[in-house]
Parts: C-alpha cells; sequence; structure tokens
C-alpha cells in the first residue's frame, strides 16, 4: 500500500494548485481621465426661467396692441 500513496498525494497537490490558479481577482483602479458631469440640462433650465419672468414683466407693462 505504500507504493500507491505517493502518487495520490501527488494528484492532491496538483488539483489543489490547479483549483487555487483558478481564483478570480478583482481590481479597483482610478480612471486616468477625470470625471465630467455635463450641466448644460441646469442651465437650459435656468434660462428659460429667466427668459419666462422677463416675458411676463413685459407683456404686463407694455401694451401689446
Amino acid at each position: 500500500m505504500t507504493e500507491k500513496s505517493p502518487p495520490m498525494a501527488g494528484w492532491l497537490v496538483g488539483a489543489a494548485l490547479l483549483l487555487g490558479a483558478c481564483t478570480p481577482t478583482v481590481e479597483v483602479v482610478a480612471p486616468r481621465e477625470p470625471i465630467t458631469i455635463n450641466l448644460n440640462i441646469k442651465l437650459d433650465a435656468d434660462v428659460r426661467l429667466h427668459i419666462e419672468e422677463k416675458a411676463k414683466e413685459d407683456v404686463g407693462s407694455k401694451a401689446i396692441f
């Protein structure tokens, strides 16, 4: 029986190495370029609000016809 033990131990060590080599790795890396946030929607809404307020003032203070 002592003759079959070393090959079995070799298979177990080999299987452990194969399973250990297949473990997934996850890396968290910062982006190389800065993150930009587009604020055009806020600016567009702000411009529309000012135009609407100005239009209400003009209609209220000046005669249309």
